[in-house]
């Protein structure tokens, strides 16, 4: 990752020379390649396609992905080409099927489950991060062995000897890494401990963390430790000293990346830097030369890299450089310190003999004719030119140590040239430095007010995108309306017609910022064909902008895809997941509306239901309570449907009258069509029981279900028997209720 800032103007120091045929590329961009409006003309709409570089990457923002995203669109726009990214990995994006007719090769960074199919369709692939054992194909990766060679020893010059390597081996740069290691400790004849190579969980903050007490435990034999990654190693770096353990003074650190926080973290973090912007343009340019038929190193690149020292190796650079030895002539002393005072905006690295200090500060100059004048004089220093002036320095460096060292310099500047300063001279270089010292934290308390304000711009847009989503209408989200609140121009939803098999779109929404034209309502499109070539804005089909399609999921479903074209998508403030997070929120509204849709579905299978079932109760009630002298002496009660208390006390009362009318001696209850019997029912349900007892006769349950036998537990249900069905009853009951009636009329 570069110091600089895009847009400067100011050329970033690792830019020169770090790969064979980098800076060829960087003067062909700009001076060869065409503009944007010269590529608009050079591809009209209709025409044929321009050439396309997929990507496939399960991120498409962060410290690594956004960066290298970058660099390989950056150098497809000096190809001419124009760049097309999926998130996600092979398998889960279906490439190379998804946007098959619209690509013309394709980069695959790290993951790369799903890869044989790429080998199958014959397409031309470079992988980007790892190389895959099974794929034979080119590749780019860092320079996993110098990097981790440069670190090892320059711990040994330190004297460490108990070097231990913490990392995810799991990942492939790890265990080249890991490798790299074993193999520098074995060159300086240091037997490698199996104690000292620490496993982590992951390459983040977390890994570091958990990994700790591994580390921990082999302290204080242990004085030096080599991390896999800058994240596991800052992870760990809060843990150890939560435990007491001072670094440098204990424990060496250096890491891997040169990630952002490096720069700021205490004490900050010694590392190996690698350019993810280099890597992804060397994968560009790999493809492109694959594509066009040109000769390319079959086994890929390796991207250079470089050890920047600082303070938790145990180094104090900035001191190191300012106690240094200044041998240059008196005549040539503006632009010896002109030189210096840019180096120390780009240490560790030096500047390129050939390359002025001015092509990286160019207001350099100023600064010491502004301070020589206060030293002589002759002119006092003025605030604003000189606050103007480093606000370009900022632009090289954010680093706070550095600039303010560009003060110390000056300050020494008497002293090494022999100048004796009498006591107004003396006060006169004070109030120039101060005014120095304060036009720096003025213009760094800048940069970090724009760095928040670019954090509050992306908190609030994803406040508003996820405003719109949760709690907007089906119309609003679908419309893409949304997108208003970002930096999207152009946009296509497109859902999958059947969700089994993929391979069908259609269009559900689109949106248009500029104006250009969009595929309507309702369109079908081939998975190979989406998004339409023919609908693209002018901004995507001539490589402007970068085309990205974002996979819409939920945790039951796969959606289909969201297009997105637009600027300034990956390169968002270093954020790891805006763009992700804008298709969870989607697919989870579309997950939401399904849901809504079938339980409304549900509904009204349910007031269907409920219509049924009162028009039974009514039916059932307007029947009452029938009896039906079934064989002499055996009345049958049939019961459908539920039973209030209003119908069971209805039950005893018309039982009680049909045993009297009847003369029955049997009474069957018949509740094969009753549903449910609560305890109110089962109570009344006794209460006839014993009233049928008192006028001579004995009441049985007919078909009674387990669970409405169970309700009867507990509740005094008098003489009440069952029969499981009313054939059953017929048997058992015929020829007693027959003897019975025979024994009455013999005592009349």
């Amino acid at each position: 990752m570069g110091q600089g800032r895009q847009g400067s103007g100011v050329p970033l120091p690792e830019q020169w020379g770090e790969l064979p045929g980098a800076a060829g590329r960087q003067t062909r961009g700009k001076a060869d390649a065409p503009g944007p409006e010269a590529r608009r003309a050079e591809v009209p709409r209709g025409a044929a396609r321009p050439r396309t570089i997929g990507v496939v990457a399960p991120f498409l923002s962060g410290a690594f992905w956004g960066p290298t995203l970058i660099g390989i669109h950056e150098a497809a726009q000096q190809r001419g080409f124009r760049t097309l990214a999926l998130r996600g990995t092979p398998s889960e994006v279906q490439a190379p099927s998804l946007a098959r007719e619209q690509v013309d090769g394709w980069i695959v960074i790290i993951e790369y489950g799903g890869l044989d199919a790429f080998v199958r369709a014959g397409v031309p692939l470079v992988t980007l991060g790892a190389r895959p054992a099974d794929i034979a194909c080119p590749a780019v990766l860092p320079d996993n062995h110098g990097g981790i060679r440069n670190a090892v020893r320059h711990l040994i010059e330190h004297g460490h000897r108990r070097i231990a390597f913490v990392g995810n081996f799991d990942a492939y740069d790890v265990r080249e890494r890991r490798d790299a290691y074993k193999d520098t400790l074995a060159e300086a004849g240091i037997p490698v401990d199996p104690d000292l190579v620490i496993p982590c969980d992951n390459n983040m903050y977390s890994g570091g963390r958990d990994a700790a007490p591994a580390l921990l435990a082999r302290l204080p034999a242990c004085t030096a430790a080599v991390f896999g990654t800058d994240k596991n190693a800052l992870g760990m770096m809060s843990e150890l000293k939560a435990a007491g353990v001072r670094i440098p003074e204990d424990l060496a650190i250096i890491g891997f990346d040169d990630v952002v926080e490096a720069q700021s973290s205490d004490p900050p973090l010694t590392t190996v830097r690698q350019r993810f912007e280099m890597m992804g343009g060397a994968a560009c340019d790999l493809m492109a030369s694959m594509i066009a038929g040109e000769d390319f190193p079959p086994e890929g690149v390796r991207t250079t890299n470089a050890l920047i020292v600082r303070s938790s190796c145990g180094c104090n650079v900035i001191q190191n450089f300012l106690d240094a030895e200044d041998a240059a002539p008196e005549e040539d002393a503006g632009g010896v310190l002109a030189r210096q005072m840019v180096e120390l905006l780009m240490l560790p690295r030096p500047l390129p003999p050939d390359t002025p200090p001015t092509a990286v500060w160019p207001a350099v100059t100023r600064v010491i004719e502004m301070y020589l004048a206060v030293l002589r004089g002759t002119a006092p220093a003025p605030a604003a030119e000189l606050e103007r002036a480093y606000r370009q320095a900022v632009d090289v460096t954010l680093d706070l140590g550095a600039l303010l060292a560009t003060a110390r310099l000056l300050g020494q500047l008497p002293e090494r040239r022999g100048m004796p300063l009498d006591a107004a001279a003396r006060r006169r270089v004070e109030d120039f430095l101060e005014l120095a010292r304060l036009a720096i934290a003025r213009v760094r308390l800048e940069a970090e007010t724009r760095y928040v304000h670019q954090l509050g711009v992306l908190a609030r847009t994803n406040y508003e995108v996820s405003f719109a989503l949760l709690g907007g209408t089906e119309q609003e989200y679908r419309s893409l309306s949304w997108l208003e609140t970002t930096t999207v121009v152009w946009s296509c939803l497109a859902l999958w017609e059947d969700p089994a098999a993929r391979a069908d779109l259609v269009v559900a929404g689109a949106y248009s910022r500029d104006g250009s034209p969009v595929p309507p309502d309702g369109s079908r499109c081939r998975r190979e064909a989406f998004p339409p070539a023919e609908m693209l804005p002018p901004s995507a089909t001539d490589g402007t902008y970068m085309v990205m399609l974002l996979p819409i999921r939920s945790a039951r479903r796969d959606w289909g895809i969201l297009a997105l074209v637009g600027p300034a998508i990956v390169a968002m403030t270093g954020d790891e997941g805006t763009v992700a997070i804008w298709g969870t929120l989607l697919g989870a509204a579309l997950e939401r509306d399904a849901l809504l849709e079938s339980l409304s579905a549900q509904h009204a299978d349910l007031q269907k239901a409920f219509a049924i079932e009162r028009a039974l109760s009514e039916t059932v009630r307007e029947l009452g309570c029938p009896l039906i002298p079934l064989l002499p002496g055996v009345l049958l009660v049939p019961l459908i449907g539920m039973i209030d208390g209003g119908r069971a006390q209805q039950v005893l009362e018309q039982v009680a009258e049909g045993v009297s009318r009847h003369e029955a001696l049997f009474v069957l209850l018949d509740l094969t069509g009753v549903p449910f019997v609560d305890a109110q029912v089962a109570h009344t349900l006794g209460m006839t029981s014993r009233a049928a007892a008192m006028l001579g006769a004995r009441v049985y349950l007919v078909g009674v279900r387990p669970d409405i036998a169970q309700s009867l537990v507990g509740v005094d249900v008098g003489a009440l028997a069952t029969f499981s069905s009313l054939s059953a009853a017929l048997r058992e009951l015929a020829p007693a209720g027959q003897r019975a009636r025979k024994a009455r009329w013999g005592a009349r």
